[in-house]
């Protein structure tokens, strides 16, 4: 039997229109998204016959935006190369889950998938994964995502940036990024409040910068 839930309003300013479908059928689950299609601006998640489906606002957006910039000028200034795939729907039938993160990164893994169709498990997860949360779920990402082996989370939710590390199947919150540890994390949250002051623009100016800042401090600790 299917059932279905209307996430009542929250009283935050920032809530995101959602619904939740339960006792839906892998099948049944496909055959939604090929009626939904492809172009389409939902986002949708899928756990062992739960179906999310939400709808994304400007204040879910702008955060997510902006941390892939942050992440490209990181990548550009270290001079290594990434995929950036963004919402790329990462499913595995074999564990009945389904998810389309906010944003998501090769980095380690960038040259075992350049060019090549992401299908889950032929090829390794992304590295990194963003969430930007402004909507209680009904689905455990945290255990969505740690099924599908995804190494890396970052959510940013109430203007901080929450770094997790999967270990040994859980994620553990942890203050580094296992793909970039140099960085002060604790950082973003305030550039990306300083952007509604500045612009975008002026922000990612002053993240490369402070890239530049810090790999040269650590070249000057390197320095014989």
């Amino acid at each position: 039997m299917v059932t279905t839930t209307l996430t009542p309003p929250q009283k935050q300013v920032h809530a995101e229109p959602l619904v939740t479908l339960r006792g839906i059928t892998w099948q049944t689950y496909k055959t939604l998204l090929a009626e939904i299609g492809e172009d389409r601006i939902c986002r949708i998640a899928y756990d062992n016959g739960v179906l999310e489906i939400r709808m994304p606002l400007e204040e879910h957006e702008e955060p997510k935006g902006l941390i892939e910039h942050f992440v490209a000028a990181i990548v550009d200034e270290l001079e290594i190369e990434m995929r950036q795939l963004g919402a790329l729907r990462l499913e595995r039938e074999d564990l009945t889950r389904a998810v389309e993160p906010d944003t998501c990164f090769y980095i380690q893994n960038e040259s075992l998938v350049r060019g090549k169709k992401i299908n889950l498990p032929d090829v390794p997860p992304p590295d990194l994964v963003v969430e930007s949360d402004y909507t209680s779920s009904s689905i455990n990402k945290f255990s969505l995502y740690a099924a599908l082996g995804v190494p890396e989370l970052w959510r940013y939710r109430k203007n901080t940036l929450e770094v997790y590390q999967l270990i040994e199947e859980k994620y553990e919150r942890v203050t580094k990024s296992p793909a970039f540890p140099f960085f002060p994390i604790t950082e973003i949250p305030e550039l990306i409040e300083q952007s509604q002051t500045i612009g975008q623009r002026g922000v990612v100016r002053l993240f490369k910068a402070r890239i530049k800042e810090i790999l040269a401090r650590e070249n000057d600790k390197l320095a014989p």
